[in-house]
């Protein structure tokens, strides 16, 4: 497949918490192929490798991405202007594989909240989603999950709003209700998710978090250990098999 870089025009943008921002790119012929689960690649400028951001959402012909400040090039990304032009390779990657007629719980934690977004409103009333963050200030798009019919579940690491715990813990209390589980976030909540999936029998989706650099699988520098039918491991890439695997799959 050629990946071709597309520039496309800033057309919103809104400081969500001190590091996070929301982002609505305008490009009607990426939008209409864009899947969820899938990301896209950014160029940054001053920076050679181009910076990894899921896709939160597709609207009309806007891609929205919801990315957090981690470092020197997220950091000049974030001052990008409305108006502004930003060159992006997309869409890449494997995303959710989603049936709108079946129960599904998306689950996400902390910055891997933003691409269950898109992936729920597949499913509109359908969709249960379970969201986690360290706490309340750390909370972004509530209002958009129930905007979309979603039942929404919040869970925070100190107890300042919702669930005081993690997404696990609704998860198994309604985990017999759901034909399908869909998770992004930190390694640890996905394994510990996809524990529990295995336990019930409910298959479960995964989005790894890694860091890439090419984004086509040219590099190899964001491989992941995964089983093969003979029980063995071999290494597969996030960027191009990914970022979603079947959790049974994943070497955790």
């Amino acid at each position: 497949m050629k990946y071709d870089a597309q520039d496309c025009r800033l057309v919103f943008s809104q400081q969500l918490t001190p590091t996070i921002y929301d982002f609505r790119l305008q490009n009607s012929a990426l939008a209409a192929i864009t899947k969820p689960g899938q990301f896209v690649q950014v160029l940054v400028p001053g920076k050679t490798l181009r910076r990894p951001i899921s896709v939160c959402d597709v609207e009309g012909d806007t891609i929205r991405l919801v990315f957090e400040v981690r470092g020197e090039g997220t950091a000049i990304m974030a001052q990008t202007r409305v108006g502004d032009s930003i060159n992006i390779i997309a869409p890449l990657g494997k995303g959710f594989a989603i049936d709108p007629n079946k129960k599904t719980a998306f689950i996400g934690g902390g910055i891997g909240v933003p691409p269950m977004l898109y992936s729920a409103k597949q499913c509109g009333g359908n969709a249960i989603v379970i969201n986690g963050f360290r706490s309340k200030d750390a909370m972004i798009l509530s209002e958009d999950f129930e905007k979309a019919g979603c039942r929404l579940i919040v869970t925070t690491d100190d107890g300042s709003f919702g669930i005081h715990g993690f997404v696990t813990q609704p998860l198994s209390e309604l985990i017999d209700e759901v034909d399908m589980i869909c998770a992004c976030g930190p390694t640890p909540m996905l394994r510990n998710i996809s524990k529990l999936a295995a336990e019930k029998g409910v298959p479960c989706q995964v989005s790894l978090e890694q860091r890439m650099a090419c984004g086509v699988g040219a590099c190899l520098g964001c491989a992941v250990a995964v089983k093969t039918d003979d029980g063995s491991v071999c290494y597969k890439h996030v960027c191009k098999d990914g970022p979603v695997f079947n959790s049974e799959e994943v070497a955790w």
